[in-house]
């Protein structure tokens, strides 16, 4: 059995659709639910748990083994975003962990791990798919060779708490090199002429650039330490365009943020 969250819209003006995983196990003959309590009467001998976005409890807990690949290096970022939590922080490396499920968030003792690196101009959605990648392998390994015995998460934790639209706006009083990351994390935003935009794709650049934090020299901004490149750009409403593009159209625009 395959449990996914309900149904949900997904884009402007369409109807209820199911979650990917959903739709992948409909396709392969796979029953579906959308309670996890359901799960508990299968007579399964272990659940997998991956990005569900949801803490389970009692009674399921005690009635079924459950494991679950976590997108971290626990015990930090604990939590719903640690993928991009670790990109906003800087962190040079990251992994995947499978680990018990208990009732405590993300605090399960750990079967197995794997480490990476993450790139230095990675995104969010880039270091996400390949850590799923590197999760299945590693629970694909485990489940072959056997669990064995889990050890316990060792330090202190930190939590990864989803991004708010506030944390994701662009002050450019900061210096470029956090703003980049702010950018690799996804759905970066900032506004020109009074609406909103939206930075994809950016890279920081060394050296001031002129007048003060926003200010624009065609695709490089004014920071408060550094510049930052614009790369990929959506304006509100329109789809995402090359920055050089969007200046083209956006003359008028000298300072971003206003």
């Amino acid at each position: 059995m395959v449990v996914s969250r309900p149904d949900k819209r997904r884009g402007r003006g369409g109807g209820p659709a199911p979650s990917p995983v959903k739709a992948a196990a409909v396709e392969l003959g796979l029953p579906v639910s959308e309670e996890p309590a359901d799960a508990a009467g299968v007579g399964a001998e272990l659940a997998v748990v991956v990005a569900y976005g949801r803490i389970l409890r009692p009674p399921l807990l005690g009635a079924l083994p459950l494991v679950n690949l976590h997108f971290s290096l626990l015990p930090r970022w604990r939590g719903a975003a640690p993928v991009e939590r670790a990109i906003l922080a800087g962190d040079e490396r990251t992994g995947v962990c499978l680990m018990g499920v208990v009732a405590e968030l993300d605090a399960g003792p750990v079967y197995r791990r794997v480490v990476t690196p993450i790139g230095p101009d990675e995104t969010a959605g880039e270091l996400r798919r390949r850590l799923a990648t590197l999760g299945r392998d590693l629970l694909l390994a485990g489940l072959a060779a056997g669990l064995g015995e889990p050890e316990p998460q060792q330090g202190e934790p930190t939590y990864a708490a989803k991004l708010t639209p506030a944390e994701l706006h662009l002050d450019w009083g900061r210096p470029a090199a956090e703003l980049a990351r702010v950018v690799r994390a996804g759905r970066a935003w900032t506004t020109a002429g009074g609406k909103r935009l939206l930075v994809l794709g950016a890279r920081a650049v060394d050296g001031p650039g002129p007048g003060a934090p926003g200010t624009l020299d065609g695709p490089l901004v004014t920071t408060g330490g550094g510049r930052l490149r614009l790369a990929l750009v959506q304006p509100e409403g329109r789809a995402p365009v090359e920055a050089g593009a969007w200046l083209r159209g956006a003359r008028q625009v000298r300072v971003l943020g206003s």
